[in-house]
């Protein structure tokens, strides 16, 4: 009745490795495609804004700075795919850049200096802020710890 039980138990822990090394292929094979869908979008956005562009007669700022943006996102899409992380600056240098966009949009256009600007600045400031911090506990707690050499 023993040796019945063994072969249950290793049978089952077959089973197991099986359906955990299956379960991780879907999980990672999904996870590449999303990363490469999401890349490919981006990138078909930035050729279709940038071909927008050319047909302009002139090219604003804020037109090149949605460049920028496109660029902040497929390298934080990049920065994932090695890493298996998401790079949380990037999404505040996203905002950063989207915030600076609308401020000079709204300027460039309708020269109104109003509590908008200020509170788009406060923003700016605020996104700016929380930069520094990310940067500066990411520098003293890192979330994986360098083994020391002994």
């Amino acid at each position: 009745m023993m040796s019945e039980i063994k072969w249950a138990e290793r049978l089952r822990k077959s089973l197991h490795g099986g359906a955990d090394s299956v379960g991780n292929l879907v999980v990672e094979a999904f996870h590449y495609l999303a990363l490469f869908g999401i890349a490919a979008v981006t990138v078909w956005a930035a050729i279709c804004a940038f071909i927008g562009m050319l047909g302009q007669e002139k090219i604003s700022v804020d037109d090149i700075l949605l460049l920028f943006i496109y660029l902040e996102l497929l390298a934080m899409s990049g920065i994932y795919f090695k890493t298996n992380h998401m790079p949380l600056r990037f999404l505040l240098y996203i905002g950063v850049t989207a915030l600076i966009r609308l401020l000079i949009s709204d300027v460039s256009h309708h020269n109104a200096p109003d509590m908008g600007i200020i509170y788009v600045c406060g923003g700016v400031l605020l996104l700016a802020f929380s930069i520094l911090v990310v940067r500066y506990s990411s520098s003293q707690y890192p979330s994986v710890k360098e083994k020391s050499e002994s």
